[in-house]
């Protein structure tokens, strides 16, 4: 009896694998590869880090973030030898020559906004190539991505996201 029963379960196998029927219509096409957005404060909306805004400034998403998305932000740090732009991740700590820190850039996060802060012994004396003028590209992405790549290496960030200099948002506010 067993020995029918093992039988029939070879052949129903054989059977049910073996059917093959009409192909189905195609799929939805899928989301763009773009998996993130960039924004930059351009000219003549620099950020300044003044006493008068407690050295603090704050960009407001044009959409709300959703809760897999992470915020990296970079600070235009001048240019290279063949001219393109660098751009230095933050969090950034400059150091006295005695070793002991001197200031920070940071930044925070919600679903709405990202705050730049200087955190330093004495806002006041911090240089003013670091308070003032200062341009920052803000990039949104998901944060399974931004756990996969370098995030201190901006262009890094920028190509792993399938994202062009083309696609950088300029914002006036």
């Amino acid at each position: 009896m067993k020995k029918i029963l093992t039988l029939f379960a070879v052949i129903g196998l054989i059977a049910f694998s073996s059917c093959e029927g009409p192909e189905g219509p195609p799929g939805p096409e899928g989301p763009p590869g773009l998996i993130g957005a960039v924004y930059e404060n351009i000219a003549p909306n620099y950020y300044n880090f003044t006493n008068a805004n407690d050295y603090s400034v704050r960009f407001n998403f044009p959409v709300p973030l959703v809760d897999s998305d992470v915020v990296l932000v970079y600070r235009f740090d001048g240019t290279d030898n063949g001219g393109r732009p660098v751009w230095q991740a933050l969090p950034e700590t400059y150091y006295f020559d005695d070793g002991t820190r001197d200031f920070s850039l940071k930044y925070v996060f919600t679903y709405n906004y990202v705050n730049i802060y200087l955190d330093g012994n004495d806002q006041a004396t911090i240089p003013a190539d670091y308070r003032l003028n200062q341009i920052f590209r803000i990039v949104v992405v998901p944060a399974d991505f931004a756990a996969s790549v370098d995030k201190s290496n901006y262009l890094e960030v920028m190509k792993g996201a399938n994202l062009s200099e083309s696609q950088v948002q300029k914002i006036k506010f």
